[in-house]
């Protein structure tokens, strides 16, 4: 899929989201703080940056699951393995003498 698909099928997509929430252009338009003529050119097939494209998601409800759609890396397991790498393990407790017992099989009386 080209760049271009990729953007008319968000277009599209945002669009029949806009109306389905019976939200209406101008509507859309006082809510982002973009012009209405704005919202009717980004509707039609107008490119638009990428913030704007984030105003329009934020009202829409849909900038979190765009968000979380990227995976963050700094949160994977390996990013945490990593991070321990260069730490010193420190035991929990120190072991004692007091610890050990003298049980030997046979001697459980």
């Amino acid at each position: 899929m080209t760049s271009k698909a990729y953007i008319d099928e968000i277009r599209r997509k945002v669009r029949r989201y806009r109306i389905e929430l019976s939200i209406t252009q101008t509507d859309m338009a006082e809510m982002t703080g973009l012009s209405l003529s704005f919202i009717k050119k980004f509707e039609n097939g107008n490119s638009i940056s990428a913030e704007n494209l984030f105003k329009i998601l934020i009202v829409l409800d849909l900038a979190d699951m765009v968000n979380n759609s990227i995976p963050d890396l700094e949160k994977s397991p390996s990013a945490y393995i990593e991070s321990q790498k260069n730490k010193t393990k420190q035991r929990a407790h120190k072991k004692s003498a007091d610890r050990k017992t003298n049980f030997k099989w046979g001697d459980e009386q």
